[in-house]
Parts: C-alpha cells; structure tokens; sequence
C-alpha cells in the first residue's frame, strides 16, 4: 500500500504561482517579537552603584546643554596647592580664600563658549564660582580688576593684591593650559596676560 503525502498548498496572487513558505519562517531571518516591528534596539543605561553610571550621567548632562564636553584637568585640592605654592601663603586655606575671590571676580568678566569651556575644565567647586557669576556689562581693565579685589581681600593694598590675583591666575593658567588661556584672555581687555603669567599678547594687525 502505497502512503501519498500532501504536497504544501501553493499560494497564488493574481496570476503569480509562488513557492510555498515553511509555517516555521527561514532560521536565517530573525522574525522581529510581536508588537516591535521597527523599533530601535534597546540601550540599556549603566545600573545603579556601576562606576560607569557618573560618566554616563555627565555625558548626558553635556549633551542636554549642548556644551562642549570638558574634563576637570585637577582636583580643587591640588589647584589651591597650587595657589599656595604659586604666592608663597603660609596655609592652603589662605590659598582657598583667595582662589575663590579672584575666580568669582573672574566669572563676571567671560560669556559664551570661554566661560563654559573654563567652568567645565575646572574642578566642580572652583567651576561653580565661573559660572555662578553674573557677567558684567563692560570688563574692568586689569588695573581696576585689581583695584577692584584689594577692596575685598583683608588687609590688602593694590600692590599685594596685584601679587594675590596674579599667583591665583597663573596656576589657574597652568592646569588649564595655553590653549584654553588664550581663549580666555581673547574675551578680556589688554593687560591681564601679565596677571596669567604670561607676556602680554601682540597686538592683531
């Protein structure tokens, strides 16, 4: 007795024979689940107490803002030692009550990309005094930004407050670079390179 197997049903449209499909799909095709036809793959977030989670955040943060992405090239603690080390101050707390004077003061003199870009590569405590600041209308000149901070700092002179602001503007112009200085002193009137530690900039033709 001979046994017939049924050939699969073949499925026509029109007048257009096709070859049957196999109920099972092609192994070689990932048919997509129900209901996610078209959907983006899934990106998991790091999980909490994951040391990536602080990165990822920050990234995140930089794009919502869309800053420019700058990493804090010191520590608040290293960049007053900094200062200390830089104006000979007997104490590192001295050396903080200094560096937050003049960093203030600085915060009111810089807008746009400079002032974002210096508060992003600073330490998180030292940033926050940039760009807490409320710019001024028109930037002092070096001398009465000097003038203006022996008015704040205890017991100062224009001559010692000239040395305090110049040994916090030249180790903050170390830790972060010449690069990012000169875009800095590009936003600030002739005179304040000197305060930078640095010679003064030539005049553009």
């Amino acid at each position: 007795m001979t046994t017939t197997v049924p050939k699969p049903a073949l499925r026509t449209t029109g007048n257009n024979t096709t070859a049957p499909r196999p109920a099972w799909g092609n192994p070689r095709v990932r048919e997509p689940a129900p209901g996610t036809a078209g959907e983006s793959p899934t990106v998991r977030e790091p999980a909490v107490g994951d040391p990536r989670a602080a990165e990822h955040a920050r990234r995140i943060a930089s794009k919502d803002l869309g800053a420019p992405e700058h990493t804090p090239k010191t520590t608040w603690e290293n960049l007053t030692e900094a200062v200390r080390e830089t104006g000979g101050y007997p104490t590192r707390a001295q050396a903080e009550r200094l560096t937050r004077t003049v960093l203030s003061a600085l915060g009111t003199h810089l807008t746009g990309d400079e002032r974002v870009a210096l508060a992003q590569s600073l330490p998180p405590e030292a940033g926050h005094l940039i760009a807490s600041q409320i710019p001024l209308p028109h930037p002092l000149t070096a001398r009465e930004f000097v003038d203006s901070l022996s008015t704040r700092i205890p017991g100062s002179t224009p001559a010692t407050a000239r040395w305090d602001v110049s040994s916090v503007l030249t180790a903050l112009s170390t830790t972060i670079g010449p690069a990012l200085t000169d875009q800095v002193l590009s936003q600030l009137p002739r005179g304040y390179a000197l305060l930078f530690g640095r010679a003064e900039l030539a005049a553009m033709a």
